[in-house]
């Protein structure tokens, strides 16, 4: 990591760092799918005016034209069918389900790991161009608040068995704070929550300050505001602080209740991971339930590395609207750490298990027999180019980190050596195998 990269924002990994991503994204992958989420990829751009109907980032996208422009093309402000890369997967995928909705059985159960391209200012953990890793769930009418527990559930399952520290789910509801803060006679709640939204990076003070200055709210609401953003636990004893400011609302009840639910769940099944935290705002006002932001302890300098929330209306169709709940996993922000704090390394750079070696260049046949045999139940094979010493053949295998060499005699007979150990013995090539951990490069947590 210590690398400089030739285009910054746009990174590129080694083979052994590129393992450690693989990895990632397979227990990913597979924990998903565990949990029977489909996968989808949508196309790489969209028009300017889907990316931006909502006002997100403009300034952020890319917008793309071609490099002789026909006369008449202008920027992609002024034509909102310019194509752009998309700058997440949950734009393209509402776009997706509305496109497809009568070839969708809903709820409809949906992962999506692709690269996104966003024009920030790179640093470690914030790239131009990035990998996310989404899940979804989207109902047709309604959608039962149930699979806002069990997103938080699966959330913490992927992350905890990847090679990271520990980690904490923020989960707050945007029914919960709009409620308190109409209670307290703060209407314009997308602006309070706007200014929340800062509190850890101007503090308190400053927050309130803007409350009054910006909202108009009196110093007794903005103490109110920021003593409901001050709660967090780790169990459902969060409702009786709420409870205790005196605000009382229906909209606040309804929010407190679903916030209960998936607390009370996760402290079940994933203790400690799953806090209620009611600082939590998301700045986005598709927002309209339950918010999550995710934190590795320790590396809260970091910033979110999984966020989302449920939407009501952020696809619809003539009179049908397909509200869901989702997160995105930040997977290249992800493996930046790993790769920079060495949380994790790949027991080799390359999947290959055996070198083939020749003993003079008319062999170079025979040996693709040996290679064909152990490639066929699954063994990752090369051949040597050319029949130098043993010695230099051996040296290859060591600096490509292929860790076992095979070796085949006049008389027909085979031999294998473990060159890590020194170890060989005599093998077939018809029912010889590494074991299992040497079969392909393994991923391993450090420390």
């Amino acid at each position: 990591m210590a690398r400089k990269a030739s285009l910054s924002g746009f990174p590129e990994w080694l083979p052994q760092e590129r393992l450690v991503e693989l990895h990632v994204l397979d227990v990913l992958r597979r924990t998903f799918e565990l949990h029977g989420f489909a996968n989808i990829e949508t196309r790489a751009v969209e028009t300017v005016g889907q990316l931006l109907r909502k006002g997100e980032i403009d300034k952020e996208v890319y917008a793309l034209s071609r490099l002789q422009a026909e006369e008449g093309e202008g920027p992609a402000k002024q034509d909102p069918n310019q194509l752009a890369l998309h700058f997440d997967l949950t734009v393209p995928f509402a776009r997706y389900v509305v496109e497809n909705a009568g070839h969708l059985a809903f709820p409809f159960r949906r992962y999506q790991i692709q690269k996104v391209w966003r024009g920030e200012r790179p640093q470690e953990g914030r790239a131009r161009e990035f990998t996310q890793a989404d899940i979804d769930v989207v109902g047709d009418g309604e959608l039962p608040f149930r699979y806002d527990v069990e997103l938080a559930l699966v959330i913490a399952e992927a992350l905890g068995a990847l090679p990271i520290p520990d980690f904490r789910i923020r989960v707050n509801n945007r029914k919960l704070a709009e409620g308190f803060y109409r209670g307290i006679g703060l209407e314009d709640t997308a602006g309070v929550l706007r200014s929340i939204d800062k509190l850890e990076k101007v503090g308190a003070d400053r927050v309130a300050e803007l409350l009054q200055e910006e909202l108009g709210a009196t110093p007794e609401q903005a103490s109110l505001a920021l003593k409901l953003a001050s709660i967090r636990t780790e169990d459902e004893s969060f409702v009786d602080q709420v409870r205790a400011l005196g605000v009382t609302s229906e909209l606040l009840d309804t929010g407190l209740e679903e916030l209960r639910q998936v607390i009370a769940e996760a402290a079940r099944r994933a203790p400690g991971k799953v806090i209620a935290d009611l600082s939590i705002a998301r700045g986005l006002d598709y927002y309209t339930g339950t918010v999550y932001e995710t934190v590795l302890v320790g590396h809260e300098q970091l910033g979110s590395i999984c966020s989302g929330g449920r939407y009501d209306s952020l696809a619809t169709k003539g009179s049908r609207s397909f509200p869901g709940v989702g997160l995105s996993i930040g997977v290249t922000r992800l493996v930046m750490r790993i790769l920079s704090q060495e949380f994790a390394e790949a027991s080799r750079s390359v999947p290959t298990a055996v070198l083939v070696t020749l003993a003079d260049d008319d062999s170079w046949s025979a040996a693709q027999d040996v290679a064909a045999a152990l490639r066929g139940r699954g063994i990752a094979v090369e051949v040597a180019a050319k029949a130098e010493k043993f010695g230099k053949q051996i040296k290859y295998a060591d600096r490509r980190g292929i860790p076992f060499v095979w070796f085949t005699s006049d008389d027909g007979t085979h031999e294998v050596k473990d060159i890590r150990s020194g170890d060989q013995v005599q093998a077939d090539p018809a029912v010889w195998t590494p074991p299992a951990e040497d079969l392909l490069p393994q991923v391993s947590a450090r420390g």
